[in-house]
């Protein structure tokens, strides 16, 4: 389904492209490319002023704000390292854009974000991020559940599994959303939100 429309007050919303997380290896897309691609649309949005997010996890060094509960699958355990969560410089150092800080997978629960964009009028999010099926499939379903219009730039985010992004892009998002690649988002932005005159 091709992408329909981009609200007037539509929010770019970047998931965890931070030191760390970017130097993991990622399909089908690098991180190196997830960031490029994230970083087109977070100069598009800024020339339109519309609000771009940026939003990392991270922990207290001793674990104590992770999410309890039992898995099958161990949790990673010891010390990050130093700078691990901080947010890549090619998406950092705007001073308009809002931080948002997250100790789970998904964006909204347990943090300001839902109230950062309702403050702002905002009724839409566009996606990007690593990882596809979890940070990125997490805050776009909690983004559905809201009420947002959802856009998701299939080819500005990545995933440690192939078959899991696959799954996402194809099953789950066409579900929560509507799809697109970074350029036909792009080219909607332009036909759709002006530039304020300088």
């Amino acid at each position: 389904m091709a992408l329909t429309a981009l609200d007037p007050r539509t929010a770019l919303v970047v998931i965890d492209l931070q030191n760390g997380i970017v130097a993991m290896p990622t399909q089908p897309h690098t991180g190196p490319d997830v960031v490029a691609r994230s970083a087109a649309l977070a100069d598009a949005f800024r020339a339109r002023d519309l609000p771009v997010v940026l939003v990392r996890v991270s922990f207290a060094a001793d674990g104590s704000d992770t999410v309890p509960g039992r898995t099958e699958q161990p949790r990673g355990s010891g010390s990050l390292p130093e700078g691990w969560d901080v947010i890549t410089d090619e998406l950092s150092g705007h001073p308009g854009d809002i931080v948002v800080t997250k100790r789970n997978w998904g964006a909204f629960h347990g943090t300001d974000l839902d109230v950062q964009l309702r403050r702002r009028g905002v009724t839409q999010i566009v996606l990007t991020g690593i990882a596809t099926s979890i940070g990125v499939e997490s805050t776009a379903r909690a983004a559905h559940e809201h009420g947002y219009h959802v856009t998701l730039a299939t080819d500005a985010m990545g995933d440690r599994e192939l078959d899991a992004h696959r799954n996402s892009v194809e099953r789950i998002f066409p579900r929560l959303g509507e799809t697109g690649t970074t350029a036909e988002i792009l080219e909607l932005l332009a036909k759709t939100h002006e530039t304020p005159a300088s």
